[in-house]
């Protein structure tokens, strides 16, 4: 068996490869965030029988892609790992060591459970744990779950990208319907794609930062995630060519007390969701149309994706979803527009605590 540790840091991937016993099996490899075509090419090329494919738990936008080529893809999570650095992972050799070493440890993922696959229960703790928090931070104008409800306006948002041949049918489907979005972008990803936010903003969309490389937030210190915001902050406001964003969204949701609280000193808006039709699982392009048209509400905020995997479905949806919301009245806003038109007066809690993959 091999084992394939995949490390990040600001150029990109590193991937080591070391046999049962530890010892290195195949050369050393680096790719940009713009090559993972290449990337996935390297890694079938190993044989895919025999191999083991390793992230940690910061590295949360690749997985999906490798497992939509087909690759097996396990999770190590802090208790097996070195201390990482300030900005990046642990090493790629000391995540495909750790591996060989104790494989019975590794997390398998499943794609219809994403990188959280067998933490969900932590996840739920985590954010169960932060209601009385969202409350006060909502009062206070700093934490958007959805927009006033007495306006009939609806905010789609889009995690996770860009991600090319996604993120570009996406904004396909919005300009001929003439729709505003926000999308929550990965500085990794904005980086190694700037003519696509580039498109973004001249069709006068949103942005919103969705951190460098889609960790779970409650495991990062002070400093890591200060390094995370501010490195996507100036990431897609380099690759678009306008402001940073005011809005972040952490991904999966997960939060706790703490992290809210240093969300809120960063100056920027916490924005999550009231729809959630889990596109990124793929449970069907029917599915996703009808939970969003379904669940749908005055001011909601909907959850969808356009990277981190194949979102066909979520393209095909989209059609479906916007007619269905125009026949009943409803238009369509920006996240920022929608959360500058919300009076104090409109501000409240989610009535339920939900999570998805975001």
């Amino acid at each position: 068996m091999l084992y394939a540790g995949i490390a990040w840091d600001a150029g990109g991937y590193e991937i080591e490869v070391v046999d049962g016993s530890g010892a290195p099996a195949a050369p050393r490899a680096r790719f940009g965030a713009d090559r993972i075509a290449d990337l996935v090419g390297h890694l079938r090329g190993l044989g895919q029988e025999r191999l083991v494919i390793v992230v940690e738990s910061t590295n949360g936008i690749l997985d999906g892609r490798l497992m939509a080529a087909g690759l097996r893809v396990f999770r190590a999570d802090p208790p097996l790992l070195p201390s990482r650095p300030v900005f990046g992972s642990a090493p790629a050799a000391a995540i495909a060591r750790a591996a060989a070493g104790a494989p019975s440890a590794l997390a398998r993922l499943v794609r219809t459970r994403g990188t959280q696959t067998g933490r969900e229960p932590e996840l739920e703790a985590w954010i169960a744990g932060t209601t009385s928090e969202v409350a006060r931070l909502t009062a206070d104008g700093l934490l958007v779950s959805h927009g006033g409800r007495d306006r009939k306006e609806i905010a789609l948002t889009f995690d996770d990208g860009p991600q090319p041949g996604n993120t570009e049918r996406v904004l396909d489907v919005l300009e001929r319907y003439g729709v505003p979005a926000t999308f929550f972008c990965v500085g990794m990803n904005a980086r190694a794609h700037p003519d696509i936010l580039t498109r973004t903003r001249e069709q006068g969309h949103g942005f919103g930062n969705h951190t460098w490389s889609h960790p779970f937030l409650p495991e990062l210190t002070r400093s890591q995630l200060t390094e995370q915001i501010e490195r996507t902050q100036e990431a897609i406001a380099e690759a678009s060519g306008g402001p940073a964003p005011t809005l972040f969204r952490p991904p999966y949701g997960a939060r706790t007390p703490e992290v809210l609280g240093r969300l809120a000193e960063s100056g920027l808006t916490t924005a999550l969701w009231d729809v959630v039709p889990d596109d990124w699982s793929m449970p069907g392009t029917d599915t996703v149309a009808r939970v969003v048209l379904d669940q749908a509400r005055p001011g909601s905020v909907v959850l969808l994706h356009d990277g981190g995997g194949d979102r066909s479905q979520t393209v095909d949806a989209l059609p479906v979803m916007i007619e269905g919301l125009l026949e009943r009245g409803y238009r369509f806003t920006r996240l920022d527009a929608m959360t500058a038109s919300t009076d104090d007066t409109d501000r409240q809690a989610p009535a339920a605590v939900t999570s998805s993959v975001a």
